[in-house]
């Protein structure tokens, strides 16, 4: 695998490099769903983190004492089941990390008790994650976030900023700027992934609504119309979350404004043709910090980084590139 090529000292440009035949941002985005053999899971405990407010955050966690210990949070709607996640696992698995990965409130399988969820900015859930950890001795080492569990953890670690323990962070193809991503994902063939997506949030809008009225969110026969995640953002992820409509918590939520106050190494991965955003969510550079590290991709998809000379000996970019990064920093702190 070629070095990175490092145009300043903040933005590394073409880390990656797409194949011949994986040039395309939407074959990039789908192929690991659609043809990678998922890896098989080593043997993880399911632990339920009971949280203050009467609902729960169920946490996988792979042991191994006295190693490093990597946190991974999936995307939206993701699990994991996801595919860049069991890669993520897999690769873990073999430099003999200690793993745990969180599932966001209703993304384990069973719904959450409460009538929130989760969202873009729910880094509390993630702070309250690490503290549970911590209570039973265990002390995460590297934070991994994806796509929406990227923003999540961009925000936490520029809220926490001095304050944070772990030693390095990566984050990969992360909505910077939500509303952006919102008209994004609305256009063109996006909206397949847009509608793939909302099928499932109303789904479990559907179930909520059943449960606890219709006060802070759409009557049932409203909720089919929820056809953009401006609409459903407007009307279920705002209402329910404590936010005053779509813009306030896309201008609340959205990470970008939280890098500029992130203190330690970060790795943020993304690509120029990420069918859920452009690249305008990109931090000008006056707003990365000396410990960030922006890698700005021209192909890549969203959360894609296919390699490989063939189709049938795909490599996965960021199973290699992430642990990488985060070795540089095993002794730090």
């Amino acid at each position: 695998m070629s070095e990175p090529k490092i145009k300043t000292e903040k933005i590394i440009v073409e880390g990656f490099n797409a194949p011949w035949w994986a040039k395309n941002c939407h074959l990039q985005t789908v192929w690991g769903r659609l043809f990678r053999r998922f890896p098989k899971l080593p043997n993880m405990q399911r632990n339920r983190f009971e949280l203050e407010d009467g609902d729960f955050i169920d946490v996988d966690i792979y042991l191994l004492e006295n190693r490093p210990t990597l946190l991974l949070l999936h995307g939206l709607e993701g699990s994991i089941d996801s595919p860049y996640i069991r890669g993520m696992i897999e690769s873990a698995k073999a430099k003999r990390w200690q793993i745990a990965v969180m599932h966001f409130r209703s993304c384990s399988g069973e719904p959450n008790r409460l009538l929130r969820s989760y969202n873009s900015g729910v880094s509390d859930d993630l702070h309250l994650v690490l503290e549970k950890l911590k209570q039973r001795s265990i002390n995460v080492d590297y934070i991994v976030g994806y796509s929406l569990g990227g923003n999540v953890l961009l925000k936490w670690l520029g809220e926490q900023s001095e304050k944070v323990s772990v030693k390095a962070a990566v984050a990969v193809s992360v909505p910077l700027m939500l509303d952006i991503c919102a008209t994004e994902i609305h256009r063109g063939f996006s909206r397949v992934y847009e509608n793939a997506l909302l099928r499932t949030l109303r789904h479990k809008t559907r179930q909520k609504t059943l449960k606890f009225g219709s006060d802070k969110l759409p009557k049932l026969d409203d909720i089919s119309k929820l056809n953009s995640f401006w609409k459903f953002d407007d009307q279920v992820t705002a209402p329910a979350h404590g936010y005053k409509n779509a813009q306030d918590y896309y201008q609340k939520a959205s990470s970008r404004q939280f890098v500029k106050h992130i203190k330690i190494p970060t790795l943020i991965i993304q690509s120029k043709d990420d069918p859920f955003m452009n690249e305008t969510v990109l931090p000008d550079m006056q707003e990365i910090p000396n410990e960030v590290f922006l890698e700005a991709n021209s192909h890549g998809g969203h959360v894609g980084f296919i390699q490989g000379k063939w189709p049938w000996r795909a490599e996965y970019y960021l199973e290699h590139r992430i642990p990488d990064f985060l070795e540089n920093y095993a002794n730090s702190r």
